[in-house]
């Protein structure tokens, strides 16, 4: 029976277009209709020759060899260096895995796992534990790597276009097409594409770019972009995220810059439109995302930064609504930043990812992305001084005012800031900023946060979101980090706030029911209740107050469990920065003492990696928890 309701409620959920498109490629993928739709290693076709290619105009962002001024950055050098001896940052963090300078692109690096080179990409189980997280395996094949060395070539002058060759060329070698794990995902053969794009247009001069080479990179991007349009409605109706924008933008882009492939003009065109109607839906009125995550709508950011660049040198347009969804965006993640470094609160999914990684910067800081976008948008740097270190992004873009635009860059100002269409609600002061999310969910949210609230002061996250560690790993750390208990909200007992499916499905949605902000001569007020548990009983709303004192670093949290069960306990849970000294004083709802208890667990900075940090939970029977948090 309870199967029988989960099943309504994930239809009800998702709606009949996902449940039949679901059942239906089930259906083509275990009856081998999927395999005969994408053949493996089809014979080798000519399209152009490389002499004819090099006359066309040029239709990408760079045309030929950039070439800059002044001293190589030293962390671009060092890793560079660790490059050219087979090390690689894997999902941006600072220490580098040791793959090898032979690497056979099949294998997980944290598992050992070797992935069957022959099998056709739908026989592949990406979510096997024994076999290991994927995303290992799709890394490096993604070439994000690339940028590091065209980078090192602009500042020194050298020529490392024969090393890019051959890493490519060793992948195309040992991936045959439409097999193998590195098939599975239209997304990562989308950014393969793009960013084998960059070097082919980066080192088009190079002597080392010989017919062959060139011919057989052509016959496997274009049996990759047949790919990504044959298989266009898994992203744009199953899992409709940011995969689905970067796939439709590499269509648009892969019909303007290869225009001799027999489908460009159709790719182009449908790319174009599927690309906007993308946006439409996914970037809210607000400028907020569907995907409730700050690193993922930092993804969509260089999206936009790829998509106004490439039009712009092509004279084409996009839709206004896009322009202005882009605004927005760029406005919500300024609004959300620290911007003594760059950070913004490690809040929702988070998986490492930085496609397009022109910058030394750390990898959480939003500055060289968010800069390039109020270029296009503002002809204006969004920060003084344009530093080096974030504004070369731009130059890569070759990011200027788009011509008919006249949105002002944002300001940051003391006071509320409301995004009602994700549920946000921020309070930036001049020492820091109060992060709330408290939302509804009409698109599938992938963590139940609801009413978590991030703090920083003095560019300190005192209060962090316990971040996202691994997709595919153990059940119990599944559920830790994308459950409540990684987050600064309430549980009861030790029920995540919804009920969890699998992989990435949760049942029972939390919906906001109001959320008014406010404030008077001594605080800033906001109030937010929920419906939350609704597994348990459907009555049971949490309402939030928050008070912040105007003048001294001091937030006064009072939780409210509307029609708790009996006999359950209600935990107010808060992950502090062990480094800053705090001061908890909590009562219940008859005025008793509640002592902080600490509990074992996790802060993972970076996809794949977490250390053991304790949190605390103030522990009641009573229906209400009021907490005064003070910083010293």
């Amino acid at each position: 029976m309870q199967s029988i309701k989960r099943i309504i409620q994930l239809a009800r959920n998702m709606g009949p277009r996902y449940i039949a498109f679901r059942s239906a490629y089930e259906f083509s993928r275990r009856s081998g209709l999927l395999r005969k739709r994408f053949p493996q290693n089809p014979p080798r076709k000519e399209w152009i020759s490389l002499a004819q290619w090099k006359k066309l105009p040029s239709a990408f962002v760079i045309n030929g060899r950039l070439r800059f001024e002044g001293n190589e950055p030293a962390l671009l050098l060092e890793e560079f260096k660790n490059l050219k001896s087979g090390k690689l940052n894997f999902f941006n963090c600072t220490d580098p895995v040791d793959l090898g300078r032979e690497y056979d692109w099949l294998t997980n690096s944290a598992t050992k796992y070797r992935y069957p080179s022959g099998d056709h990409w739908t026989l592949v189980n990406d979510f096997d534990v024994k076999n290991g997280d994927i995303k290992y395996v799709w890394e490096k094949s993604r070439f994000s790597f690339l940028h590091t060395i065209l980078r090192h070539d602009a500042y020194s002058g050298d020529d490392n276009s024969a090393w890019v060759w051959d890493e490519i060329l060793s992948w195309i070698r040992s991936n045959a097409i439409n097999s193998g794990p590195n098939y599975k995902c239209s997304q990562e053969m989308s950014l393969r594409m793009i960013n084998w794009t960059f070097a082919l247009n980066f080192y088009k001069d190079s002597q080392s770019l010989t017919e062959d080479i060139f011919q057989e990179i052509m016959h496997n991007v274009y049996w990759q972009l047949k790919h990504v349009y044959s298989n266009i409605n898994f992203s744009r109706i199953a899992v409709r995220n940011n995969h689905a924008i970067t796939e439709t933008l590499m269509l648009y882009i892969g019909g303007l810059v290869f225009p001799f492939f027999p489908e460009a003009s159709a790719w182009k065109k449908a790319g174009k439109k599927w690309f906007e109607e993308e946006i439409a839906y996914q970037v809210y009125p607000d400028g907020t995302f569907l995907q409730f995550s700050m690193n993922y709508h930092r993804v969509v950011v260089q999206l936009f930064n790829l998509a106004f660049a490439v039009a712009e040198k092509n004279n084409e347009r996009f839709a206004d609504f896009v322009y202005e969804r882009a605004c927005r965006s760029l406005d919500f993640l300024y609004q959300c930043q620290e911007t003594s470094n760059g950070w913004l609160p490690n809040y929702g999914s988070n998986d490492g990812a930085l496609f397009f990684k022109f910058t030394n910067s750390h990898y959480r800081d939003y500055r060289p992305q968010l800069n390039c976008l109020c270029t296009f948008l503002t002809g204006e740097s969004l920060y003084a001084p344009n530093s080096d270190i974030w504004s070369e992004e731009a130059v890569w873009f070759a990011a200027k005012q788009i011509p008919g635009l006249n949105y002002n860059k944002p300001r940051q100002t003391v006071g509320w800031h409301n995004f009602e269409d994700g549920g946000y609600y921020l309070l930036r002061e001049r020492e820091g900023l109060t992060f709330i999310r408290c939302g509804n969910h009409k698109d599938r949210p992938l963590q139940a946060d609801n009413l978590h609230i991030d703090i920083w002061y003095k560019g300190k996250n005192i209060l962090y979101d316990g971040g996202s560690y691994k997709y595919n790993t153990s059940d119990d750390m599944i559920r830790y980090f994308m459950g409540t208990a990684s987050h600064n909200t309430v549980m009861l007992d030790d029920h995540d706030q919804m009920l969890k499916g699998s992989r990435f499905i949760w049942y029972n949605w939390t919906q906001k029911k109001f959320a008014p902000i406010g404030q008077d001569d001594e605080y800033f007020t906001f109030t937010g209740e929920i419906t939350v548990f609704s597994f348990l009983d459907p009555s049971i709303r949490q309402r939030r107050t928050i008070k912040k004192h105007k003048n001294r670093p001091i937030w006064l949290i009072t939780d409210e469990m509307i029609n708790k069960p009996i006999g359950m306990t209600m935990r107010q849970l808060f992950h502090p920065d062990p480094e800053n000294i705090f001061n908890f004083a909590s009562i219940d709802e008859n005025g008793g003492s509640i002592e902080p208890v600490v509990n074992a667990g996790y802060v993972s900075s970076y996809y794949g990696l977490k250390e053991d940090k304790n949190y605390f939970s103030l522990n009641t029977a009573t229906n209400k928890i009021q907490t005064e948090l003070t910083i010293e």
